[in-house]
């Protein structure tokens, strides 16, 4: 029997932006604004902050990336509480977290989470007309991974 979970209508997106990414995550959330605004937001802590008064409305803020932040994100995902991630990392700049985002990003994966790492790929997911309605997620069966027998 495959395992669903349903996303709301409202949908709660994670935003989240490396330094060097924080402006064009900003520019873009700024033109989305009207979208955005029927949704539920949540980011990691300074890029929280700066959507918070760049949009003029509340954004749930998590930690700081580096500090914990990423993984407070993963969490909410894995338990499903977290429907879609826009993720803006930086590809040409190498991160001292950089085993935060990576699990971060497997976490997303691993659980059928809707994500995007760049504006071209936001801007599909929020102009799809899937945005507009509930929706049905399948749930991924990691069953057969927890009955795995470790060997020594």
């Amino acid at each position: 029997m495959l395992k669903t979970r349903k996303i709301e209508a409202r949908k709660k997106i994670a935003l989240v932006a490396h330094d060097n990414k924080k402006k064009d995550l900003i520019e873009w959330a700024e033109y989305n604004k009207t979208v955005l605004s029927r949704h539920e937001l949540f980011s990691t802590g300074t890029t929280g902050k700066l959507l918070e008064d760049q949009l003029d409305r509340p954004v749930t803020k998590m930690l700081s990336g580096p500090i914990g932040g990423d993984q407070q994100i993963g969490a909410m995902i894995a338990e499903g509480f977290i429907d879609m991630l826009i993720f803006f990392w930086d590809p040409m700049e190498a991160q001292p977290h950089d085993s935060d985002v990576k699990a971060l990003l497997r976490v997303a994966i691993a659980w059928n989470c809707i994500v995007a790492c760049d504006r071209a790929t936001a801007d599909f997911i929020l102009t799809s007309p899937l945005m507009l309605d509930e929706y049905l997620v399948n749930i991924p069966d990691y069953s057969g991974y927890l009955k795995r027998k470790i060997e020594y």
